[in-house]
């Protein structure tokens, strides 16, 4: 089925004489899913335009654009006038900006003393959670004066606006939110992960009453989800291979009878044991080699993927610093280029485009390159880190499941997978059994205990899981998601 593209035949409204001249429309044909947004959005505005729109889409499946394309042809229509994006960091602001410049729209980013020339001559303003959290009072008197018309508010990652109605001022991002689009005309919030390890809710999502077979509880609804498995399918994204590296861990001091327990890494059941067990495994001076055994069978992989992908890169995610620097040290005596990534060094985002740029073979980072990081080149990742939530695993994984325009006019359907590389942790092989399908989010009462996050049990069937050897030691691979006959065949 061929892509859908804009009606263009449709009528123009005539537009608010404080609306930006709107500009030739761009030749772009969006997604299907991002044509259900649009009509999902024209809807909402058709009855009234009152409440909120959430969507879950996995990485990769363009919801910037997806929300941009949407206004420019809502704000054609004379339905909307401009649109205010929040995001969390100044790093996917800039991405905001490029998309916006992709469609011809005016997105100015707000900073103290804008002006109401520059506002009433742009289509949008872009401002971080962070921004919008300390300078709440004025940005409030601002948007009272500008007089904006019928507007869109865009959450971008809304999970992180948090809301607690016991405790407000500890969900500082959801509360500056809620307040600034209280004079929206309608809010979107997009997600990749639409739920919290806190159990809270947040803004722009609605609620519904499920009952779990034993009570009724709330979960958060999206008005639009599209499962990562259906990107793959479609071949927006590439599917993911995973190679879980198994082995003996050794607790206690060697030579002492009876102070030592030999614990298999991907067996063990007890909680306790199993912590113990991943935080040995990551070190690379460990006496079980699990760590270095893996990053070297990530280096192969990387080579192999080479051959047919040249500008591949990989990344590591580490523990900490020191860690990371150990990481690189090895990388770098095997003659790799590698970027080290991490909070404390100034000069991470230029180490970051550098990488994007394809001037390292490895990006070695602490927590910086989970949500927003766009690497098309990114073909393999070692996940090295003791976080283990299914949140932090599946946004560090799914950075090597995009594609480049280049690269997807080279490959067909299904797509060539990228490479998962990580320590058999039983948390961490459940998560990577149902990391291409959307989990609800179910908000419990706080009384009651409950998993950190989805675990996905009882939702379809697992991936199948092959050990190549038997015992500890081997390396456990899953395939990604079976994909539908027709396209198998192509």
């Amino acid at each position: 089925m061929p892509s859908l593209s804009f009606d263009l035949r449709l009528p123009r409204r005539a537009q608010p004489s404080s609306s930006p001249t709107p500009l030739p429309l761009p030749q772009l044909k969006p997604r299907q899913w991002q044509v259900q947004l649009l009509q999902l959005l024209r809807r909402r505005l058709e009855l009234g335009g009152s409440g909120d729109v959430l969507i879950n889409a996995g990485p990769g499946a363009g919801k910037t654009l997806g929300a941009l394309l949407s206004f420019e042809r809502l704000q054609r229509e004379g339905r909307l006038q401009r649109f205010l994006v929040f995001c969390h960091r100044s790093s996917i602001a800039s991405q905001w900006i490029a998309s916006s410049e992709r469609l011809q729209l005016k997105l100015k980013e707000w900073q103290p003393g804008l002006g109401e020339s520059d506002l009433h001559a742009a289509h949008g303003l872009l401002i971080t959670y962070q921004a919008a959290g300390r300078n709440l009072e004025s940005l409030l008197l601002q948007l009272k004066g500008w007089g904006w018309g019928p507007w869109l508010a865009i959450a971008d990652e809304v999970h992180h606006l948090g809301v607690d109605p016991e405790e407000p001022e500890a969900t500082a991002w959801g509360h500056a939110f809620s307040q600034l689009s209280q004079g929206a005309t309608l809010r979107l919030g997009l997600t990749g992960t639409p739920f919290r390890a806190d159990n809270l809710g947040f803004c722009a999502a609605r609620r519904i009453q499920v009952h779990d077979g034993q009570e009724w509880v709330e979960q958060i609804a999206p008005d639009l989800s599209v499962e990562p498995r259906e990107l793959i399918a479609a071949g927006d994204v590439r599917p993911l291979e995973f190679r879980f590296q198994d082995g003996w861990v050794d607790h206690g001091r060697q030579g002492e009878l009876g102070d030592t327990e030999r614990s298999p890494l991907s067996q063990e059941q007890r909680e306790s044991w199993r912590a113990r067990n991943l935080r040995r495994a990551i070190r690379l001076g460990d006496d079980s080699s699990i760590a270095l055994r893996l990053l070297l069978n990530a280096r192969k992989r990387l080579e192999t993927v080479r051959l047919e992908h040249p500008q591949a890169g990989g990344l590591v995610v580490a523990r900490d610093i020191a860690h990371a620097r150990q990481i690189c040290g090895l990388l770098e005596e095997e003659g790799d280029r590698v970027q080290l990534v991490h909070s404390q060094d100034p000069e991470a985002p230029q180490r970051m485009q550098a990488f994007k740029a394809g001037d390292s073979d490895w990006l070695v980072s602490i927590d910086m390159c989970a949500e927003g990081f766009d690497a098309p080149r990114l073909r393999v990742v070692a996940y090295l880190t003791t976080v283990v939530t299914r949140t932090r695993f599946v946004q560090a994984i799914t950075r090597a499941v995009r594609m480049s325009g280049q690269r997807a006019e080279h490959e067909g359907v299904p797509r060539q997978p990228s490479y998962v590389f990580a320590p058999a942790d039983p948390l961490l092989m459940q998560y990577a059994r149902t990391w291409s399908l959307s989990e609800p989010y179910v908000l419990r009462a706080r009384s009651s205990e409950s998993p950190e996050e989805p675990s996905g049990a009882g939702r379809g069937a697992s991936l199948p899981l092959q050990a190549v050897e038997d015992g500890a030691g081997a390396v456990i691979r899953m395939r990604g998601p079976a994909l539908p006959n027709f396209l198998m065949q192509q």
